[in-house]
């Protein structure tokens, strides 16, 4: 759910999340009242990933969920790598799930509702273990802490105000009355890329603490250079506490048995589960912003919006989820230069699980999307246009074959027990397990965030699956400075301004290391693809 709330520039650092429960058999409690099921197909615009999660309208979606999204929403295991065993589909079908439940419901029940939809429709059995796991172990450093003593629970860690512009990132925050065992599970949330484990509290200290802590984040440390300090040396200068990495025994939740195809849906289940009325801002304010200003948009819980700064470019791209200027057509000049401030909520009360808000992110696009066609009077359809995007290809592989029990997936971070060989410079790297050639062109999107706006095309001709490592440069690191396009020349339409092969400073883009690493190429062709074209729009809006 992170990720859709990332892609709106919400800050989702610093926010505690609950302690875990371990799944156990579903127990016969309360159910759904209907409920419906179905395997997602891949779409022209690939695969964000889950979304939802939340009863509006006495209806619960669930959408693009794989299994152990599915199961972490059911059970609130914040950590997927607590989820083992099981099928190798386990983290690649993806499921859309629809159900109706009475207003009101609370979450706790919904989420027995959801246990209880796993085992009957898709047969799952689960069991409590505890096996030695990776994990990162937060203790007390050599000398005394750094923390101040509180009197109790307080309000939690939360962000620091913005930066200034042209500032090196920094990532910093002020937490008050925290427990130990919480800032230790939102370490992992907080760090990034830094930790890709599950982190365990071994302070023994009892209690709740103050403190502010401030690090850079992990894609900004050649940005930062000497000044640049790791969440590792933050926790330690800082509170006086230690991170370190080691294999500790890690309560886990085994998956027995499953279904890849759940029980078929019962007839005319559809008229059952009405969609819920649509959602809209109780207040909006929509206005000109300064020429100068810094673009900045912020999503607040109960589905407050405020956004100033930003591009009617930015904002389409956002509410339609647009991520390539070719594939808006017939746009005004003025929509990369007009700038717009936006105010906007809604006190509509929503009821669920696996959200940090109380709107559904569709649900709020959808609004962004009415608000913008209101006030520009903004009128839209779609249609297939050829469009430059790449696809993949084979030069000379260098690929592992796999084996095809293992999981197909892939993560941030080196595999378990292996060498992480991120730098500063080469600061993404992924590890990819029993994944196609098929597979790997839909995620490279998201694999690569920013250097590919659109999902590629597989055209290796390689058969089975295969296990592989990725190490690339950031495209912020790659391309600081270098305009608002990016290193995709899809982005900027079409053009073949790739960076250089080879780097002074080291940085290595995504498209080398493909070539490079796997012995493959990402080569730009045109292909059809549906366009928003524009046929009416307004640059001023209509008054508030």
């Amino acid at each position: 759910m992170r990720r859709v709330l990332a892609a709106l520039g919400v800050p989702v650092i610093f926010v505690l999340v609950s302690s875990t429960s371990h799944a156990q058999p579903a127990p016969s409690g309360p159910k759904f009242d209907a409920t419906e099921v179905h395997l997602r197909t891949r779409t022209a615009t690939g695969s964000p990933g889950a979304s939802g999660g939340v009863l509006r309208g006495g209806r619960y979606d669930l959408r693009n969920a794989t299994m152990v999204d599915l199961i972490s929403v059911a059970y609130r295991i914040t950590a997927p790598e607590m989820i083992v065993g099981g099928p190798n589909w386990l983290e690649r079908d993806r499921f859309d799930i629809a159900a109706t439940a009475p207003n009101g419901t609370s979450p706790a029940d919904v989420q027995l509702m959801l246990q209880q939809l796993l085992a009957d429709r898709f047969k799952l059995v689960l069991h409590n273990d505890t096996r030695p796991m990776p994990a990162v172990v937060l203790t007390t450093g050599k000398g005394p802490h750094k923390m101040k003593e509180a009197a109790g629970p307080g309000s939690g860690c939360q962000a620091a105000g913005p930066q200034q512009p042209g500032s090196v990132p920094m990532l910093s925050g002020t937490c008050k009355g925290v427990a130990m065992e919480q800032f230790a599970q939102m370490l992992r949330s907080i760090s990034g890329p830094y930790i890709t484990s599950p982190v365990t509290d071994q302070t023994g200290l009892k209690g709740y603490w103050d403190f502010d802590i401030h690090f850079t984040p992990r894609v900004a440390l050649a940005l930062a250079g000497s000044d640049a300090i790791t969440v590792f040396d933050a926790v330690e200068q800082q509170l006086g506490l230690k991170l370190e990495q080691q294999r500790v025994p890690t309560a886990v939740t085994v998956v027995d048995s499953v279904n890849q195809t759940p029980t078929p849906n019962p007839s005319g289940v559809a008229a059952n589960i009405p969609a819920p009325p649509p959602m809209e801002f109780d207040v909006a304010e929509v206005k000109l912003s300064q020429p100068d200003a810094q673009p900045r948009t912020r999503l607040m819980p109960g589905g407050r919006i405020e956004a100033d700064g930003v591009t009617m470019r930015q904002l389409i791209s956002i509410a339609w989820d647009i991520n390539m200027d070719e594939l808006v057509a017939n746009a005004p000049k003025w929509i990369d230069d007009t700038k717009y401030s936006i105010l906007a909520k809604t006190t509509t009360a929503v009821s669920g699980s696996g959200a940090a808000m109380n709107v559904d992110i569709d649900d709020l696009k959808a609004m962004v999307r009415a608000l913008i066609t209101e006030r520009f009077r903004l009128k839209t359809h779609y249609e297939d246009r050829p469009v430059t995007a790449y696809t993949l290809i084979s030069d000379k592989p260098k690929l592992t074959k796999a084996d095809p029990a293992n999981r197909t997936g892939w993560k941030e971070g080196p595999a378990p027990d292996s060498k992480d060989q991120r730098t500063a410079i080469l600061g993404r790297m992924i590890t990819a397990k029993n994944m196609t050639m098929a597979q790997l062109a839909e995620d490279l999107q998201r694999m690569a965030n920013g250097y590919i706006r659109v999902p590629v095309e597989d055209q290796t001709g390689l058969e089975g699956a295969y296990d592989f490592t990725l190490v690339f440069t950031p495209i912020n690191i790659l391309n600081a400075g270098r305009g608002r396009g990016g290193a995709d020349p899809a982005a900027a339409g079409g053009g073949a301004n790739l960076p250089a092969p080879a780097d002074p400073t080291g940085a290595l883009s995504l498209y080398d290391a493909v070539n490079r690493q796997l012995g493959l190429k990402l080569e730009m062709r045109k292909r059809n693809m549906p366009v928003l074209v524009i046929d009416h729009i307004e640059e001023k809006p209509v008054d508030n």
